[in-house]
């Protein structure tokens, strides 16, 4: 089958485009690829002009259909949907290709999303909030299909004495900052914490954990010696008290890919696809954390067991071969 990949690629970072590409290609097919986000115009400037806005969308959607006329693809897989007009979405199911949509995002600003979705042949969701919302904004059917994680690049590590000395920790995050993480950090500031990602600089001066966030974009290969180093690393989900998020987030299926310990907050689909105490653990709120992390530094045996665990089980059921795999049987029980 020949596989068109619509999807933002990061020319300065491995992102889960190419994750999901190497699964479609390592599973037989030929695919074609296209960038949603290669725009000519500037975001700040888009945002700021409307009409330039709206005539480098349109540009951007007739250049998917020059490509669809010259490749002929049989499927297209839309991930994200934000740039991808519903004209678009009728102009390739009018040319025979089967339309498909992945949801990857928490549900902000969803409005173009709640549009296109119906008119795609099939819609698939990393998180069962998004289902939920999308079932009941009028798509018929809607498939949950998590994130995952490749072997390829998520792996355990052995490390040099001196990355040991960088990387190693008690405990550990990684991730991008947001308020809620920054509460959950903050509670547990008197232990060996190391904080890693983008957008810690806007932690407040005070912040009893400023001096230990290290505010800076990391690539796969930097944060998988930071999980292969660390004794515990943690795992906290977006949550901004208003927004619907279930969904589990990548660097879960990352960090249990390289054999590593995860402490995780009680998020809703990480519970349905993991189990407590075997492969992973979870944590319900600050006191509950600050109580486990005790418990399991003081208990390594268990750590690396449950590490082994989650290894086995990421691997044996969560990898993005079978993520593609689940769509292309989904699809084709379908036709």
């Amino acid at each position: 089958m020949k596989i068109l990949c619509v999807s933002y690629h990061n020319p300065n970072f491995v992102n889960t485009t190419v994750y999901r590409e190497r699964a479609i290609k390592e599973l037989g097919h030929d695919l074609v690829s296209f960038d949603d986000r290669s725009f000519l115009i500037s975001g700040r400037v888009r945002q700021a002009v409307g009409f330039l806005q709206k005539w480098d969308l349109e540009r951007l959607n007739e250049k998917l259909i020059r490509l669809v006329d010259r490749r002929k693809p049989d499927l297209c897989l839309v991930v994200g949907g934000y740039n991808i007009l519903k004209e678009t979405v009728l102009k390739l199911k009018k040319r025979g290709v089967v339309t498909s949509l992945w949801t990857t995002d928490v549900p902000i600003n969803f409005e173009n999303i709640i549009k296109t979705a119906p008119f795609y042949d099939h819609v698939f969701c990393a998180g069962t909030e998004a289902v939920a919302l999308l079932k009941s904004s009028g798509v018929r059917e809607a498939t949950w299909v998590p994130y995952g994680c490749d072997p390829e690049y998520h792996r355990p590590v052995d490390l040099t004495g001196e990355e040991k000395k960088k990387y190693g920790r008690d405990i550990s995050f990684v991730g991008s900052f947001y308020p809620n993480r920054a509460r959950v950090l903050e509670s547990i500031s008197d232990l060996d914490l190391t904080v890693w990602g983008p957008y810690w600089s806007k932690l407040d001066k005070d912040s009893p954990i400023s001096n230990k966030a290290v505010s800076a974009k990391l690539n796969y290969d930097e944060w998988i010696k930071i999980y292969s180093a660390s004794k515990i690393n943690l795992v906290i989900h977006y949550d901004d008290g208003k927004t619907p998020c279930n969904q589990a987030s990548p660097k879960l299926y990352e960090t249990l890919a390289c054999k590593a310990f995860a402490l995780v907050d009680d998020q809703h689909d990480a519970r349905v696809l993991f189990e407590d105490g075997r492969h992973l653990v979870f944590f319900t709120d600050e006191n509950d954390l600050k109580k486990k992390i005790r418990y399991y530094l003081g208990h390594p045996d268990e750590r690396d067991k449950i590490a082994e665990a989650g290894y086995r089980e990421v691997l044996d059921k969560h990898t993005y071969r079978h993520r593609i795999s689940r769509i292309l049987s989904v699809i084709e029980t379908k036709r």
